[in-house]
């Protein structure tokens, strides 16, 4: 049980000038510049969110309200994207959240948030391409008018409509990701320029046609909440999964060539961009058609064709198309890197960590991608793979604004010594136990090796004064991280009970309060001692410096957790049933292969101050579990 508990535990390190050599066979290569991240962000998040779910979120969730349902997720997004930034910059390496959790959470969070993450950007790759056969099948006439092979068909005896041109998508796109991130984020760079136009497109001519037909949308009988603000909320969660392009931009940091300056400002022009255009695409497209009458599958095109503009929907199709295929490249880019960042810390085999020599790409990991998610998008439906995808960003989110805290407030202060190095760590005590004889003499030898190798205790037994004022600052120091531990606690368990309490509608209605109000006095509790206690001075020290800060800390992580908890809580049980399904799975994998084969399995964990010394770098201090 203790080895089960301290394998949870377990954090790695920061990866630095200590990792291995550039020349390594898992090393990715540096190609993209802030141009090339804006286009796989805007890339990877326009398309789905407009083309696919905004008919299905408005007629279920949200109605004439789905511009603030995009609002409200954009909100908690850009809250996300701060915290994202600052890890991304301190942190380049590939993995994102995984990789995030790995350092500052431990290992067991960690796997849990890879093994979402895994979940998350296969079935958000298969949901796009489910998307882009109804918008491909109006060239040709009509739904089912596609060629018999690209066709969708319906199995009775499965009760399944199967998609092989989502499927046939899937592998091209693979194909082309295989070739080099520098070929692909060209190609997905020049399709979302044309995406951009097109957007534009739909917001200047849809206003024409509002203005002249009085906004019908707005003007029906369920007013602008036909399904309140749980309905609203409930949209909210779905549409989510249109702002997973910056998560894709993050997933990117190995292959960037200035991580610190690049990655935070693709990240926040990529998701500024988008939050801008899904706003006021959504404003025009719920004003044109009644939220009840939109096409689920083809809510913009289908807009444009009922007030007789049939040339603007088939412009409106093809950029539709393009955004989709843009969108499916920036869906399935990350979950290689994820895999690969899984295998190389040991947590999956060794096979899902080979970077092709010649393109610097995890080939393996993408064509094992491309092939699951091909196979769910033959089989499966988009209604279903949208919350689910949700589930998946949201953790991630979660996890990313908890990482910001420890790392502000509570940062590692050990190493972890790999079994190679154990040697060079015994040598290092016996240093300075000699420099202890050297200070002390012959004479007080026995009482020099009892009381171990420190500099302190060299110095304590100088001047008894040092002694006390080093071990009352080292008290207090230990002091603040405990309070700093049990704040951050604090406040995710607060959040937990508020939210559920707040949603849990079957309670009777004291109860509910009651039980708010002692959720949120633990907010509070956490939030107050936070704001009051110093944070962590060896924060400026960890990982990569020079990078984006995060601003009001604690104030705007705890509201990403707050904001990002309560959109979970509210997503549907069946949601949660499947991907509780995936995540149990995922326990067993670890409990019978990750957890025995992780990088950190025979590490020993020392303070940072003797590890630079034992890597003889003593400003190395970005080498951090």
């Amino acid at each position: 049980m203790g080895g089960g508990v301290r394998a949870l535990m377990r954090r790695k390190q920061v990866d630095s000038d200590r990792a291995p050599p550039a020349g390594s066979s898992h090393q990715l290569r540096k190609e993209l510049s802030v141009t090339q991240l804006v286009a796989i962000g805007v890339g990877s998040t326009i398309g789905a969110g407009v083309y696919v779910l905004v008919g299905t979120v408005a007629r279920e969730h949200s109605g004439p309200a789905l511009t603030l349902s995009f609002l409200i997720a954009g909100i908690a997004a850009a809250l996300s994207a701060f915290c994202y930034a600052e890890l991304a910059s301190r942190c380049p390496s590939a993995g994102s959240a995984y990789h995030y959790s790995y350092i500052c959470v431990g290992e067991g969070v960690a796997w849990l948030i890879g093994w979402a993450l895994i979940l998350e950007y296969t079935i958000g790759g298969s949901a796009v391409a489910r998307g882009i056969s109804p918008n491909l099948a109006i060239f040709f006439g009509g739904p089912d008018s596609l060629p018999w092979i690209l066709a969708r068909h319906d199995i009775p005896w499965l009760d399944v409509v199967v998609d092989p041109c989502a499927a046939f998508l899937v592998f091209l796109v693979t194909g082309l990701l295989c070739v080099g991130i520098k070929e692909s984020s060209f190609v997905q760079g020049v399709v979302t320029v044309l995406n951009c136009f097109v957007m534009l497109f739909v917001i200047v001519a849809g206003s024409y046609i509002g203005f002249q037909t009085g906004w019908v949308g707005y003007k029906v009988a369920g007013g602008f909440f036909p399904y309140g603000a749980n309905g609203m909320l409930a949209g909210s969660a779905t549409v989510f999964f249109a702002y997973i392009g910056f998560d894709s931009v993050a997933s990117t940091a190995e292959e960037v060539k200035n991580p610190q300056r690049d990655l935070p400002l693709g990240i926040g022009t990529a998701l500024s961009i988008c939050c801008t255009l899904y706003m006021l695409v959504s404003v025009v497209i719920v004003g044109l058609v009644p939220y009840f009458a939109m096409d689920p599958d083809t809510p913009i095109s289908s807009a444009f064709a009922k007030h007789g503009m049939h040339w603007a929907m088939y412009l409106v199709t093809s950029g539709a198309v393009l955004a989709l295929c843009s969108t499916l490249m920036g869906s399935i880019l990350p979950q290689p890197r994820i895999l690969m960042a899984m295998a190389r810390d040991g947590l999956l085999p060794s096979f899902f960590s080979d970077v092709h020599k010649t393109t610097q790409v995890p080939v393996k990991s993408t064509i094992v991608t491309g092939i699951c998610a091909a196979s769910l998008a033959f089989f499966m439906d988009v209604s279903q793979l949208a919350g689910m995808v949700s589930v998946g960003t949201l953790l991630a989110f979660t996890i990313v604004a908890v990482s910001i805290l420890i790392l502000r407030y509570v940062p590692p202060d050990e190493v972890p010594l790999p079994s190679s190095l154990h040697a060079s760590f015994r040598l290092s005590q016996e240093n300075d136990e000699e420099k202890l004889r050297d200070t002390l003499g012959d004479g007080d030898h026995e009482q020099g090796t009892s009381e171990i190798s420190d500099v302190v205790v060299v110095e304590s037994v100088m001047d008894p004064l040092i002694e006390k004022q080093l071990y009352s600052s080292k008290m207090d120091e230990t002091k603040r991280r405990k309070t700093a531990a049990g704040s951050i606690a604090s406040v995710c368990i607060g959040v937990l009970i508020l939210t559920m309490s707040a949603s849990a509608t079957f309670l009777p209605f004291l109860v509910r309060c009651f039980v708010c109000a002692f959720g949120g006095l633990l907010l509070l509790t956490g939030l107050g001692v936070l704001s009051w206690i110093d944070q962590d001075g060896g924060r400026h020290s960890f990982g990569h410096s020079g990078g984006f800060i995060c601003p009001f800390v604690p104030l705007l992580p705890v509201m990403c957790i707050l904001i990002n908890t309560y959109l979970l809580v509210n997503l549907g049980g069946g949601t949660w049933m499947r991907v509780g399904v995936w995540l149990v799975m995922g326990v067993f994998v670890y409990i019978f292969y990750g957890r025995t084969h992780s990088s950190l399995t025979d590490v020993v964990y020392v303070p940072v101050v003797q590890a630079n010394e034992i890597y003889g770098s003593p400003s190395s201090s970005g080498f951090v579990a």
